[in-house]
């Protein structure tokens, strides 16, 4: 019977050990970044086809919307707060054949309104709550014209 009993008390530490790693596992979330992705810009091409920027005449920006919030950027006063940046693409998402050669691309953000545009590889630290970005692309080519057809480009919006 006592071996019996010694069985069972190894059994049960056995499915003891097992349950204890089958827990849920605990965490604390101190801070997201949400991104909300508006309108789409739209680019157009200057009078000698060269540029295709969505400021231009009759192009529009993108629009964006961050909601940052992170406990330590409250209880420390800003020290740990997210930076918000707007890189250019290295090529376009879409375009016709030989309108991606010879291309170079620029991006730049207004963040909350203010006029000021920041160079979109350079992030800009934001506070918490909400933030209201416009996002300008510009495609330039070096040599010849863009060729007729439909062009796509994504700015990748980043907080981090």
């Amino acid at each position: 019977m006592a071996r019996k009993r010694r069985g069972n008390n190894r059994a049960l530490l056995a499915m003891a050990a097992l349950a204890g790693f089958c827990l849920p596992a605990q965490a604390a979330i101190i801070s997201t970044c949400t991104i909300m992705v508006g309108a789409s810009g739209t680019m157009t091409a200057n009078p000698s086809i060269g540029v295709l920027s969505s400021r231009q005449a009759g192009g529009s920006s993108a629009s964006v919307t961050v909601v940052a919030s992170s406990l330590l950027c409250s209880v420390l006063n800003l020290l740990d707060c997210y930076s918000v940046s707007a890189p250019a693409p290295a090529a376009f998402s879409s375009a016709p054949s030989g309108g991606g050669t010879n291309v170079t691309f620029a991006s730049v953000f207004r963040l909350d309104g203010s006029g000021a545009d920041n160079n979109g590889s350079v992030p800009q630290r934001v506070g918490n709550g909400t933030h209201a970005i416009q996002v300008d692309l510009t495609a330039t080519k070096s040599a010849g014209i863009f060729p007729t057809g439909s062009y796509q480009g994504t700015v990748t919006i980043r907080c981090e």
